[in-house]
């Protein structure tokens, strides 16, 4: 796993519709694909389904999947964690034990949903670190590429879009291009902040959308490289 402005590729992987032999069979080939980093996850329900439920010969939590990842493989092991809560979550202390349990299991590095107030991945950090958990959290960004998807998407995960950018944002809806340019800018500008601010490194959710992240990525290098050393 690399930090700071060093871009490196996560396997994700999920415990939806697999047995842990099935698992077991995966992970074997990524390693020997010379894969290092796993972020294991539990996974969403799958579509037109209201709640998960484990397979037959499967996992029922990340930390089951994490704890047999550390037990059995090499990997650096990456598993998610929730600034603003889980949306299944019944209340952030709950929320949090779960991520501490995962770090027990043998998670090397935490990764949060994603956020768009960097205030709440602070308070999080330190609350996380006052429940003894000691390792890297690094925050997750998504530059939005499209306001619509955007909406949709942080009402499924339980992230707030905060008021002035969501004005602008309804301001700019019938512009696409000006949408994205506009996450793209605010993506910059978050991500600028939180490495400035000791965060070890930047998760970028893509959604297949690379060229946003792209640009985030070339705006802090060039960012950096006007900083006089």
């Amino acid at each position: 796993m690399r930090g700071e402005l060093g871009i490196d590729v996560l396997a994700h992987v999920t415990c939806v519709g697999s047995t842990r032999d099935e698992l077991r069979a995966l992970f074997d080939e990524l390693a020997a694909a010379n894969i290092e980093n796993i972020m294991a996850l539990r996974g969403d329900p799958p579509k037109g389904e209201a709640a998960f439920v484990a397979p037959a010969g499967g996992f029922r939590y990340a930390s089951e999947l994490i704890a047999m990842l550390a037990r059995e493989y090499a990997f650096c092991i990456g598993a998610a964690c929730y600034p603003e809560v889980h949306p299944e979550a019944p209340d952030a202390d709950t929320d949090l034990s779960h991520a501490v349990e995962k770090v027990r299991a043998g998670a090397d590095f935490l990764t949060t949903q994603l956020f768009f107030d960097s205030d709440v991945y602070y308070r999080f950090v330190e609350r996380a670190r006052a429940a003894g958990i000691n390792v890297p959290i690094i925050p997750g960004i998504m530059p939005i590429t499209d306001y619509k998807q955007i909406r949709r998407f942080t009402e499924m995960c339980g992230a707030k879009i905060p008021r002035g950018l969501r004005s602008e944002l309804d301001r700019q809806a019938d512009d696409p291009e000006a949408v994205a340019e506009l996450g793209v800018a605010f993506a910059t500008l978050q991500s600028a902040e939180l490495l400035a601010c000791g965060a070890p490194g930047i998760h970028f959710y893509t959604l297949n959308r690379s060229p946003a992240t792209r640009a985030v990525c070339s705006a802090l290098r060039a960012a950096r490289l006007a900083i006089p050393a």
